[in-house]
This record gives structure tokens, C-alpha cells and sequence, in this order.
């Protein structure tokens, strides 16, 4: 077998280790979940395992990056195709409504793992932190471009709006969390832009997190 095999390989039976824990850790928890699950729901090694993965510690810190990377993708994706600041608020907003709605959904990957590393030392708090600030900080450059005078302030109630409607999402009927939470984002918008009344659909079901 040549290297590059060997490398292909290699990056394969990562790609697999941490696909497979996204799945189990988004739907049954972190610390619930041992690493011999994880080996053989992935059909690997254990010597495989621990060659990519030193701990288990270290894989949940990569799923956390995983889920970061998914999220700022889609998040981008959706700027993108709205130019206007306001639009693409909207727009993001009402992405997370359809992601509340869809199949699987369990809430807030980052506000589970939360609960579960409250230790602001650990490697998988302080990937959550980072992730939540990214957001924050995406948010409040929209509205810096819609309204300069409170961007910072109207952010951070996105943030918390969200937060809201992702923990309320999974334990109540998501279709009317859904649609609470549109509607507040479309007030915070409207006040903070002094814009008209918008108007944005959750829309059918889709996958996400």
C-alpha cells in the first residue's frame, strides 16, 4: 500500500469516527456515550480510534468544530443570497425556524454540550463560547448595517430569542415555537430598522441542527 493510500485511508476512517459521533452525541447526549459505542457504530479499530483520537474529550471538541463548520456554511450560504442586511436577518431567522421543525430535531447542539461542560476551563466549553461569539458576532454586523445606534444590543436579543425557541423547540409543538420566534425576530428588526412590517415563513420541514 502506498502512503497515499494509507493517508486516504486514514482520513476516511476519521471522516467516519466523527460522522458517526455527530449523529449519536447530537441524538443521545455526550457523557451518556462511550467510546466503544463510537468504535463500533463506526466499524473501526480501537487502535484506529485513539490514533485520530487521543480521548474521547477530543473527540467531542472535534464534534464541536463539526457542528461549527455545518453551521457557519448554512449560515453564509443564507447571507449570500439575501444582499440586503435586513432581508438576510430575516432570512437567518427563518432558517432556524425551519431547523426547529425539522425530523430529530434535540435543541441546540452547542447549548446541550453547555449542560453538559459547564467548567468554563474545559476544551469543550471554551469551543461552545467560541462558536456563540461567532454568531453574536455575525449577527450584530447585520444589524451594525441596519441599525448602527443599537446593533449590539438588538444581537444579543436575537441570540436570546433564539436560544429561547431552540430549547422550547424540542419539548413543545414546534410549528407554533416556530413561528413565535419569526415573529419576534420581525418585530426586532422592524424596531431596530424603523422598516416596515416583513413578513417570513418557516417554511416545510428540512434537516438540520
Amino acid at each position: 500500500m502506498t502512503r497515499g493510500e494509507t493517508d486516504t485511508r486514514s482520513s476516511e476512517a476519521r471522516s467516519r469516527l466523527l460522522s458517526t459521533a455527530t449523529g449519536i452525541f447530537y441524538n443521545e447526549g455526550l457523557h451518556a456515550i462511550g467510546v466503544d459505542r463510537i468504535i463500533a457504530d463506526a466499524k473501526v479499530t480501537r487502535a484506529t480510534f485513539y490514533r485520530h483520537f487521543p480521548s474521547k474529550e477530543d473527540l467531542i471538541v472535534a464534534y464541536l468544530g463539526e457542528i461549527h463548520e455545518m453551521e457557519r456554511g448554512a449560515l453564509h450560504a443564507v447571507i449570500a443570497a439575501n444582499p440586503k442586511p435586513a432581508d438576510a436577518l430575516l432570512a437567518v431567522a427563518g432558517a432556524i425556524g425551519r431547523n426547529i421543525q425539522s425530523p430529530g430535531f434535540r435543541g441546540c447542539a452547542f447549548l446541550n454540550a453547555a449542560a453538559e461542560y459547564p467548567n468554563a476551563g474545559h476544551p469543550a466549553h471554551r469551543q461552545l463560547i467560541a462558536h456563540r461569539q461567532w454568531f453574536l458576532d455575525t449577527l450584530t454586523n447585520l444589524f451594525t448595517q441596519v441599525a448602527p445606534d443599537s446593533a449590539d444590543a438588538a444581537a444579543r436579543h436575537f441570540v436570546m430569542l433564539r436560544d429561547g425557541a431552540m430549547a422550547a423547540g424540542c419539548l413543545s409543538n414546534a410549528k407554533v415555537v416556530a413561528e413565535t420566534f419569526l415573529r419576534g425576530i420581525e418585530g426586532l428588526v422592524r424596531i431596530h430598522g424603523e422598516r416596515g412590517p416583513a413578513t417570513v415563513a418557516a417554511g416545510p420541514a428540512q434537516e438540520g441542527r
